[in-house]
């Protein structure tokens, strides 16, 4: 089996972006990874890709956009908050159906993992998807603290957004015996992190809990080391990353149906890019194994 892995960062949004690069790969038929991470609205995007539904995704994420029963400001600080995260559910089952049969299918022969952190001790858990919790994990991994219900429970463990406890899952990924990495970020390679108000204020709403203070309070830290180890891996490790080369148009939670459209064809442009530079490689080693065949015949 070829140990390679796609990783898919969240962004809210943003992933729009990710859902143009993935759909590039659909419509070529480029699918060469044995493992799959989806972290956040990462794991929205891997799901539609692994169910090779074309488009799905960014139609996914417009009706999401639109729709008051997803966004409604004055549930901001209600139970179920400004996003309903739980909407997913109508989306993916009614309105963009998700081929379920068809990603479950490709999950058997390969490795899917949806990042989610855990409630009680704050670390990340990888959770692995199978029919009757698929969305239950995808919902676990995008649900984010002070902007949607905050927390999912899946059988008796409750979770939240893995994006706050590992966004970007590299170092992880390798020491699970992945030797090749494709990134696909929804921020530019050189961008750092740095405490966001949300870091912040959840390091101060969990201080009675030490794990959870913690997880929030050195997110951003835990960010830049994955950069870190991404731009200096080990020998044994290939790492390529997708990023866009500026900020996106839309945000995590800020966007307009134009937003979403500009970062998707963006994300198509780019992954038929990558696409390309992938096959002109190819062509320069079938002509220098050509160029050493003619070489050890004379």
């Amino acid at each position: 089996m070829k140990q390679s892995c796609l990783i898919v960062e969240g962004g809210g949004f943003k992933t729009a972006f990710t859902a143009g690069i993935l759909d590039s790969f659909i419509i070529n038929n480029f699918d060469p990874f044995s493992s799959y991470i989806g972290v956040s609205g990462g794991a929205i995007a891997a799901s539609y890709f692994l169910s090779k539904q074309y488009r799905f995704c960014v139609n996914a994420m417009k009706i999401l956009a639109k729709d008051q029963n997803f966004l409604d400001y004055k549930r901001t600080f209600g139970e179920q908050g400004y996003m309903d995260i739980d909407f997913l559910y109508k989306v993916a089952r009614e309105k963009v159906p998700f081929d379920l049969e068809k990603a479950v299918k490709i999950s058997e022969e390969a490795r899917v993992y949806f990042v989610a952190t855990n409630k009680e001790n704050g670390n990340p858990e990888y959770l692995r998807p199978i029919q009757e919790n698929w969305l239950d994990a995808v919902v676990a991994s995008s649900t984010l603290p002070f902007v949607t219900k905050g927390l999912h429970r899946i059988e008796n463990k409750i979770y939240f957004d893995g994006g706050w406890s590992d966004a970007l899952p590299v170092k992880w990924a390798y020491e699970n015996g992945i030797r090749k990495i494709l990134v696909l970020r929804t921020w530019p390679t050189e961008y750092k992190s740095t405490q966001s108000w949300s870091d912040y204020f959840g390091s101060i709403y969990h201080k009675a809990s030490p794990h959870l203070r913690d997880t929030f309070a050195n997110c951003y830290k835990r960010y830049n080391e994955a950069i870190e180890f991404m731009n200096n891996p080990p020998s044994d490790l290939q790492v390529t990353q997708i990023a866009p080369a500026k900020m996106l148009k839309s945000g995590t939670y800020s966007y307009t149906k134009r937003t979403i459209m500009k970062d998707y064809r963006y994300g198509v442009d780019l992954g038929l890019s990558h696409l390309n530079s992938l096959h002109q490689d190819s062509e320069k080693q079938e002509d220098q194994i050509e160029l050493d065949t003619v070489k050890a015949i004379l």
